[in-house]
């Protein structure tokens, strides 16, 4: 009989795409063993869920803004990542901005990594940036284990990280498929941008001045970029579903070329924004409802690859500027914490199954990742496991959340779904049991 550090028996577990009974066993923080809820093992450690919660593999969020150091009021280490704990989330990728300094040398990645060590509840891995300053310094970052490198075509919001021009986009790509890298983008074209007028505090008009020609036009520019290159490129946060088209015939043609898109955009619509809700506010913007459906259909046939939570939080100064003026308020939505709920609720009520939903925000973005003993329950996986009720309702309220800042656009939304109970390589870092002073490793992208 195997001996075992801990064994889970689950009336409902996740596994192979499939929702059955089974006991897992883990040993050394691994996965060693599945068999029938009844099967035998030997060990000190056992948990016995009951069958109103499924046991899911846990998220790989692979985008999240933590902001440490330099921006820590907005967001750090420590609250990020016992947010993600409590959403379920077992890995994040941490953007390159808006730290201070950037992720764009390998002395910034240094820093974030030292400051990330003791602090993190969870796995923990790195983005590289793509700045003017950057480029022709990529494999350095590459080489020190940055999972790829994010680059915006707009201007970033932030004057330590610059946008690139045109020619500089290029100039990356080729760089960056010199060494089989990964580029990811803020597909927003300036010139519609600059064209735009003045919002209010009216999230339609908002959503007019970031027009969906400023998503096609970027995206497409990418698409031509990874056709002349062969650079593996990736649409951050897509909004717009007129861009879908592109993409389709881009991924037809066998660019490699991935896209996500985020909980927000599948949640909310700008008609139904409250004036001057700029909790709300992100860039590119939340659109119309058909819009909005457009990008679940987009899901459900793989055109979009997956989901992340471009969990972007500031201070609620910044967030509530301007008493709900958008072009003064902060762009950027806190959603890490209940980014798994809110999928849920979304697919739940559109007939897509648990086991879509964990395709969506962790197995594919684990497998896009590189990141092999992540995405799932099986044999020689990490035990990043989340007892979660799919039938628990509650409604949100931004100031019981754990993310620094008290200010989120679900505050005051009812969403189905609860993470009870999370485990980190079989140690809980969420729920009842929750073990003291376990942190998360600090990962990097596979060789």
């Amino acid at each position: 009989m195997l001996d075992v550090d801990l064994v889970i028996r689950a009336p409902r577990a996740l596994i192979d795409g499939e929702e059955r009974a089974a006991s897992v066993a883990v040993d050394d923080g691994v996965v060693v063993g599945i068999g029938s809820l009844e099967q035998a093992w030997q060990t000190d450690a056992e948990r016995v869920l009951t069958d109103d919660v499924v046991l899911i593999p846990g998220v790989v969020d692979t985008h999240v803004h933590v902001n440490e150091p330099g921006r820590t009021e907005w967001e750090g280490f420590a609250s990020a990542t016992a947010a993600a704990a409590a959403g379920g989330v077992t890995t994040l990728i941490d953007m390159p901005l808006n730290s201070i300094p950037p992720t764009t040398t390998v002395e910034a990645l240094e820093l974030k990594r030292s400051v990330a060590a003791s602090k993190a509840r969870v796995d923990v891995g790195f983005w590289g940036g793509a700045i003017p300053s950057s480029l022709g310094h990529l494999r350095e970052l590459h080489e020190a284990g940055v999972f790829g490198f994010k680059c915006f075509l707009a201007p970033s919001g932030v004057d330590e990280y610059p946008h690139l021009e045109p020619a500089q986009v290029l100039e990356a790509m080729e760089e960056i498929a010199s060494f089989g890298g990964l580029l990811i983008v803020h597909a927003e074209d300036p010139g519609h941008l600059d064209d735009a007028a003045a919002p209010g505090t009216d999230a339609v008009a908002f959503a007019s001045t970031r027009p969906d020609a400023a998503e096609t036009t970027a995206i497409q520019s990418v698409i031509d970029g990874v056709r002349s290159t062969g650079c593996r490129a990736h649409i951050l946060h897509l909004s717009s579903a007129a861009a879908l088209p592109a993409i389709r015939e881009a991924k037809a043609e066998g660019l490699p070329l991935t896209v996500e898109t985020c909980p927000h955009y599948l949640t909310f619509d700008a008609a139904h924004i409250p004036d001057g809700g700029t909790q709300y506010k992100c860039c590119p913007p939340i659109r119309d409802e058909a819009n909005r459906e457009a990008l679940w259909e987009a899901l459900a046939d793989g055109t979009i690859d997956f989901i992340a939570s471009d969990h972007s939080p500031a201070t609620a100064d910044l967030k509530l500027a301007g008493q709900g003026d958008f072009a003064q308020a902060w762009g950027g939505i806190a959603g890490l914490e209940v980014s798994l709920s809110a999928i849920w609720t979304g697919a739940s009520s559109r007939g897509y199954s648990l086991a879509d939903v964990l395709g969506w925000m962790s197995a594919k973005t684990a497998a896009w990742a590189g990141l092999a003993a992540k995405g799932g329950i099986a044999l020689g996986k990490d035990a990043d496991l989340v007892a979660f009720a799919p039938d628990d309702e509650r409604v949100i309220h931004a100031g019981e959340l754990h993310h620094k800042n008290p200010v989120t656009a679900f505050d005051g939304h009812a969403l189905r779904g609860v993470a009870r109970t999370t485990w980190l390589r079989g140690s809980v870092v969420n729920g009842e049991g929750s073990v003291p002073g376990v942190t998360g490793a600090l990962i990097a992208r596979p060789a």
